[in-house]
């Protein structure tokens, strides 16, 4: 096991210098100039240009500066924003805690409609009730985030008033954008736990244990589930991943706060600093949890462990 953890840690290193190099390179191959940018409208000469070109760090090579960013991102430290003034690290602090709340909410919402909707029509397989479930677990799956939300504004803000339309504050206002995000990923993992608890009811052990007399209900829960859940690990948690790293098209549709609508505010501003202080954070709780969820697996699969 301590080999396992061991190469999944040096995996996810280079994973993360992987990610950290290609975000710094696609950002300097954009076009336009940060100097130029920030100035605006100033009209600032060229002398004050080179002067904050050269107190941004932009004068110096590429490759000098990709060390400087790897060296800096090894230590969290991501400088400061080019417009804010303010060190990248406090700004992701800011807006941390509101895509946590969110993503931590979808991610709720999501197992718990997808968990009992997938075992409702892997026990119903081939009637009425397995059709509506899987059905349904395909319109979540297809329909955009971003239209759904829309939807769920119009009908449960603006025409029925249940819920406020957007912005911070209470649960009232987490509802609907955590629905919205929580859909997708919801009918996903219907669809994996249904196929999974089909193959455990096929096996022999299942019949065995129903030969034996136990209850339907013991069987379900302490072979079937216990056994069928351990695949939707996997996937429940790359989508807890993708949820933390930014929700960006449900922060902006709900104009809610956090690392998602950060990025997109970034990347429009041409601000590289908060560009790769956002990205690589998302790497880094992507591929963390990532390694979180096999070393689980492996926990609950001794076979990941043997071989």
């Amino acid at each position: 096991m301590f080999a396992y953890l061991v190469r999944r840690c040096i995996l996810s290193l280079l994973v993360l210098l992987g990610a950290a190099v290609a975000t710094f390179l696609i950002l300097h191959l954009a076009p336009g100039d940060p100097a130029v940018l920030m100035m605006g409208d100033v009209g600032a000469s060229p002398e004050q240009l080179r002067a904050l070109r050269e107190q941004l760090g932009l004068n110096d090579s590429l490759l000098t500066q990709l060390g400087r960013f790897l060296w800096r991102s090894a230590r969290l430290d991501f400088g400061y924003s080019f417009y804010s003034r303010q060190p990248v690290a406090t700004e992701l602090a800011r807006q941390l805690p509101a895509t946590a709340e969110l993503a931590l909410a979808a991610f709720g919402l999501a197992v718990i409609m997808g968990v009992p909707l997938g075992v409702v029509a892997a026990i119903w397989r081939g009637r009425w009730l397995d059709s509506l479930a899987t059905g349904g677990a395909v319109v979540g799956i297809s329909m955009p985030s971003f239209w759904l939300g829309l939807l769920l504004i119009f009908v449960f803000a603006v025409h029925l008033g249940w819920f406020p339309v957007t912005g911070q504050g209470g649960l009232d206002r987490l509802v609907l954008p955590a629905l919205a995000l929580a859909v997708g990923p919801g009918a996903l993992i219907a669809r994996l736990v249904r196929s999974s608890v089909l193959d455990v009811l096929r096996k022999e052990y299942v019949r065995v244990a129903h030969a034996k007399g136990l209850p339907p209900s013991s069987v379900l829960i302490r072979h079937v589930l216990r056994n069928s859940l351990i695949p939707v690990v996997t996937i429940a948690g790359l989508q807890l991943g993708a949820m933390l790293s930014g929700a960006v098209v449900i922060e902006t549709v709900f104009a809610r706060q956090g690392v998602g609508r950060l990025a997109v505010t970034a990347i429009l501003a041409k601000d590289f600093p908060l560009v790769q202080g956002v990205v690589f954070f998302a790497a880094v709780v992507y591929v963390s949890i990532n390694t979180l969820v096999d070393v689980l697996y492996a926990l609950l699969n001794p076979a990941i462990r043997l071989r």
